[in-house]
């Protein structure tokens, strides 16, 4: 009697795919787990540029300069006047 429901047991085993689906749900669950955490690094990052801007915003409410690069006040020179030599 044991020797049959041992083999019934194996049958059975046999017959359902539960090992392979939970192997395939753990290794999508880890790729997803992977996706959203570089997800939140991008909206980490994102956050702290709002933040930055918005102090920005209330320093110019505040009536301050705006920060960052320096504008250039260089002017062009137009060297389409000048006429070549020709040899």
């Amino acid at each position: 009697m044991k020797k049959y429901l041992k083999s019934f047991w194996n049958w059975l085993k046999d017959l359902t795919t539960l090992d392979e689906s939970a192997v395939e749900l753990y290794g999508e669950a880890k790729s997803r787990v992977k996706e959203v955490k570089s997800e939140f690094k991008d909206v980490k990052k994102a956050a702290k540029n709002v933040v930055n801007q918005s102090k920005d915003v209330v320093d110019a409410v505040k009536g301050k300069k705006k920060r960052g690069r320096k504008p250039n006040y260089k002017t062009k020179t137009n060297n389409s006047k000048k006429r070549k030599k020709w040899n």
